[in-house]
């Protein structure tokens, strides 16, 4: 018997037809935007699937193939309750107390850029990530991954900076491990750290506490690292007094958790796909919508600048130096305030609300008077980042 291959076009159900059919009957009586708005839902709502038959740039980008990856590859492997809130870091609870335990991996490039080098950032991005679970950071481990060839110099030099950084955060570096690959099998250096942080405050933060009302923060101007980076490469014919903003977050966060305490339903640090894919996280974990106002979201006019050279927007510019909170609408001045106390907090504002509809969104009302979707970023703009 002779079989054909009809393609990939016919659905492989059985009943597809009716569900078409039936699909189009109830979209009859629904307006474009809400026709519009259940297909994003449905997609949505459709078990992760990797498309790609290798890996991509787009699959570290921080956005929806990022997600992809990690729901359809790392957590279907890994499934457990913990791994299953795709936070910043894993809280766990022990007979010796809570504690919180993160990791990062850092490929930047270049190596160096104004305003710091992968030394740094690898300190004070797993520093934040403990912040942003609500811990105080004590001790981290380093791995480096070297080409060969790579100058000694500027490893000292790394390895000066990040012992530079862990002080300035008050964490040690007390394990390690160092792997040396032929040349050109590597780009001179990777590093990849963890961390522990003691959760010494009875709070539980997640991008699944949002509730309507509640009112969205970030703790200063958005995408210097992303686009300081962007420059330090050379590609772009571009001069501009900008450097990156990576610094730990421990300190204010601490204080803004003293100021405003269980008012607080989360923090994240703004890294890759920057704080557009935070507030789509924050939607699509509590079922919300998150409603941000172009006009007071802080941006240095030399990051909106490049970013229209580039094409991107300024929302999906990492920082390294930034964080987002979602706190009750009853602190929310509160809350700024003890960001304003901060060195680092000096340009923090309010820029959103949270809605209940339509849930899993997260909408921008343009300086035009307009509103349009932010959704995950697709692609990677600006790979390398971090």
């Amino acid at each position: 018997m002779t079989t054909h291959d009809l393609g990939p076009s016919i659905p492989a159900r059985a009943n597809w037809a009716e569900e078409a059919v039936a699909a189009h009957a109830g979209a009859e009586h629904l307006t474009r935007e809400e026709q519009v708005l259940e297909r994003i839902a449905r997609a949505r709502a459709r078990k992760a699937k990797i498309k790609e038959q290798r890996i991509t740039l787009s699959h570290g980008a921080g956005g929806k193939a990022t997600h992809t990856l990690i729901e359809a590859v790392f957590l279907e492997a890994f499934r457990n309750p913990v791994l299953e809130r795709l936070e910043d870091g894993a809280c766990l609870a022990t007979d010796a107390g809570r504690f919180a335990f993160t990791t990062d991996s850092f490929v930047v490039s270049p190596l160096f850029f104004p305003g710091g080098d992968i030394g740094d950032l690898a300190v004070n991005g797993t520093v934040n990530d403990l912040a942003m679970c609500g811990a105080r950071p004590l001790h981290l481990s380093a791995g480096f991954i070297l080409e060969e060839g790579f100058p000694v110099a500027d490893l000292q030099r790394i390895v000066a900076s990040m012992a530079a950084a862990a002080q300035a955060a008050g964490v040690q570096i007390v394990t390690g491990d160092t792997k040396v690959v032929q040349r050109g099998k590597a780009d001179g250096c990777y590093i990849t750290t963890a961390g522990v942080g003691l959760l010494d405050r009875p709070l539980t933060l997640s991008a699944a506490a949002a509730r309507p009302g509640d009112v969205v923060l970030v703790s200063g101007p958005i995408g210097d690292h992303g686009i300081t980076v962007m420059l330090a490469r050379g590609e772009l014919d571009i001069e501009a007094d900008i450097e990156s903003d990576t610094a730990p977050l421990h300190e204010i966060t601490a204080g803004l958790l003293d100021a405003v305490g269980d008012g607080v339903r989360l923090l994240r640090d703004a890294t890759r796909g920057g704080v557009a894919t935070i507030c789509n996280e924050v939607a699509v974990s509590s079922q919300v919508a998150v409603v941000l106002d172009e006009n007071a979201v802080p941006v240095r006019p030399v990051v909106n600048g490049a970013s229209e050279l580039l094409g991107i927007d300024p929302l999906y510019v990492a920082c390294e130096g930034r964080l987002v909170a979602v706190v009750a609408p009853d602190r929310a001045d509160a809350a700024l305030a003890a960001l304003h106390a901060h060195p680092l907090g000096e340009g923090a504002a309010v820029i959103g609300t949270v809605k209940d509809d339509p849930p899993g969104l997260v909408l921008l009302r343009t300086g035009f008077g307009g509103t349009r979707i932010v959704d995950l970023l697709v692609g990677d703009p600006l790979p390398r980042i971090c």
